[in-house]
């Protein structure tokens, strides 16, 4: 007979094992539309808003490869977040809010589809931080 506190423990792990899926499933997600943006200004420079007197002046191929590094990253942490790896888990943390970074700067090339991606950069860090990954 099973007591309360195993079946506890057990529906917690069940949630932990859920949130790291999820947030691994995003961190690939996250990759793929980081490597839109970038290829996107690859092939047309011309496509994203040209910013004259902004603080951060970075060209819009500079951006591409940014964007194209991080997807390439985060796609990586991604599927190594699915072996449940602390330090998976802790790389996918930062890169996560290394992309939710950059989209910010990015933000007046493109707003809308930054604000998505950063909106999308947070929940993935929630998943995982709420996921329990650092306390087993």
């Amino acid at each position: 007979m099973t007591s309360m506190f195993e079946t506890r423990s057990t529906r917690a792990d069940s949630w932990a094992e859920t949130g790291v899926m999820f947030a691994a499933t995003m961190m690939i997600l996250l990759g793929v539309f980081q490597a839109l943006e970038g290829l996107t200004a690859l092939i047309d420079e011309n496509f994203y808003a040209d910013v004259p007197a902004y603080a951060y002046d970075i060209s819009v191929g500079a951006w591409a490869w940014i964007h194209l590094i991080l997807a390439l990253l985060l796609m990586i942490a991604g599927f190594a977040l699915f072996g449940g790896s602390r330090v998976a888990a802790g790389v996918a943390l930062a890169l996560a809010a290394l992309s939710a970074i950059s989209n910010f700067l990015f933000l007046p090339h493109y707003p809308v589809w930054s604000l998505i991606v950063i909106a999308l950069c947070v929940f993935s860090i929630w998943a995982i931080a709420r996921s329990g990954i650092f306390v087993r």
